[in-house]
């Protein structure tokens, strides 16, 4: 049931930057759109081992072709152009084969052009985190698709938000705050034009020989 309310969810946060976007066409710098590259991957291309999750199976890593290890850390992220009036960028992960979370990180500062490799470590200094559909805590955690099944290869989409405000996630000890929680901020965001703009970049996993 999570799964299917985070997919969703995303549709609405679409549709909802759809009209934030149309209503904020001058946003962009003279420079250009705001845009997201990575040195740790080519946009489209195959996620390399560094990302992907370390789950051991038999001592073996069930998450590669291969049962190589997995570095499990989040990528490099790089953004140019980000609209004047941005006070705070949020940076998720998602997986759009199986509607699945893999990380969210908010209110990043303002001043921030983008994210060092493992900045999604549990008890980041960069921003803060939600608990991902893992459910292990407040971290990355990289892709593991089940081997076997179709479709093999699996989607990851990591998005950049730029707000011109910060979140502030409804959360407690016992309800701590996951992905539902900030997507449900993001649309909330989207629906009042907090959103000034957003990139993606995506790459392609799979466990499937």
């Amino acid at each position: 049931m999570r799964i299917r309310i985070a997919s969703l969810m995303l549709l609405t946060i679409s549709l909802s930057l759809c009209a934030a976007a149309q209503g904020r066409a001058k946003s962009a710098t003279a420079a250009g759109p705001f845009q997201v590259t990575s040195t740790t991957f080519v946009d489209g291309a195959t996620l390399p081992l560094s990302v992907i999750n370390n789950i051991l199976v038999n001592g073996s890593n069930s998450c590669s072709l291969d049962g190589s290890p997995g570095g499990n850390e989040s990528p490099e992220l790089s953004w140019t152009n980000a609209p004047p009036g941005t006070a705070s960028f949020v940076v998720t992960t998602y997986d759009t084969t199986a509607a699945f979370t893999h990380w969210g990180m908010y209110n990043i500062s303002p001043t921030a052009t983008g994210l060092p490799e493992n900045a999604g470590v549990a008890g980041s200094a960069y921003g803060e985190q939600i608990f991902n559909d893992f459910f292990v805590g407040r971290e990355y955690d990289g892709p593991c698709p089940p081997a076997g099944y179709k479709p093999y290869a699996h989607h990851y989409v990591f998005t950049v938000y730029a707000l011109d405000i910060t979140l502030h996630l409804p959360q407690s000890p016992n309800f701590p705050a996951n992905a539902e929680t900030l997507y449900q901020a993001l649309i909330k965001a989207g629906k009042y034009h907090h959103i000034l703009a957003e990139a993606t970049i995506s790459g392609f996993y799979s466990t499937t020989p």
